[in-house]
């Protein structure tokens, strides 16, 4: 059973947190995904068996949250996940993001590092909207997203295609990452799968050359996809987890 929270800025977030010792587990999902997929399920339960708290949940126009998915942008999506963060824990908390979740935990990461203690990123997609949509598309298809605001894009995880918007690629520019600095002042972990057709392993490579910090590494586990779902994929990011949780 759900709950829901009202943001600020008038979205509904269905949300699901398990209480438990801290710093809690916040699981941040990928463009289109929800809170039971598979990582998210893996992880809700394994920090049961630690008895530590997790909290996963949607974002707006995702899952059984408010909102239509074609209406939403990187902007909304962080600020529901800032609004999750600091309404329904205390602390710091640990991240973890999947895909488009690695690239709005980053921005929680640099927003408010106070309440972030420990990162980890699977596949991490940070300026998906810019560095793989906009820059991957043909004149004819940016000439399309500029008039009809919108472009449908097929997907390889479902019978409906992507709807990749204007207000998708223009908000995504004012929340990039690659393009300042980015301190990571706390345990950063990094997983990549080198079969990942999404996110290329060249993204990784720059994520942990851009990154500022003490502590942070990447992982590349060869022949994993971008799902990184396998039981050995789960077992690294726990593995990922407990690395970076203080003690």
């Amino acid at each position: 059973m759900n709950d829901y929270l009202d943001t600020p800025q008038g979205r509904r977030i269905a949300y699901n947190h398990q209480k438990g010792k801290g710093p809690g587990i916040v699981f941040l999902g990928g463009f289109k995904s929800d809170m039971t997929g598979t990582k998210a399920l893996h992880l809700h339960d394994w920090a049961r068996g630690q008895g530590r708290g997790f909290l996963r949940f949607d974002y707006s126009g995702h899952g059984d949250s408010s909102g239509e998915f074609e209406d939403g942008c990187i902007g909304e999506w962080f600020a529901d996940a800032a609004a999750v963060l600091t309404s329904l824990t205390t602390g710091p908390q640990v991240l973890v993001g999947s895909s488009m979740g690695g690239w709005i935990a980053l921005l929680l990461a640099r927003a408010m590092p106070q309440r972030v203690a420990g990162l980890v990123t699977i596949a991490a997609a940070p300026d998906f909207s810019e560095q793989g949509y906009w820059a991957g598309f043909t004149e004819a298809q940016r000439d399309t997203v500029i008039r009809d605001g919108r472009i449908e894009i097929p997907s390889e995880y479902g019978d409906e295609p992507y709807v990749i918007t204007r207000k998708l690629i223009e908000n995504g520019r004012e929340h990039l990452v690659m393009n300042q600095p980015l301190p990571l002042p706390l345990p950063t972990r990094f997983l990549q799968g080198t079969a990942d057709e999404d996110v290329p392993v060249k993204w990784a490579l720059d994520l942990l050359d851009h990154a500022e910090g003490e502590d942070i590494r990447l992982t590349l586990v060869k022949g994993a996809d971008h799902r990184f779902s396998s039981d050995a994929c789960l077992r690294l990011i726990e593995g990922a987890v407990t690395e970076v949780v203080p003690q």
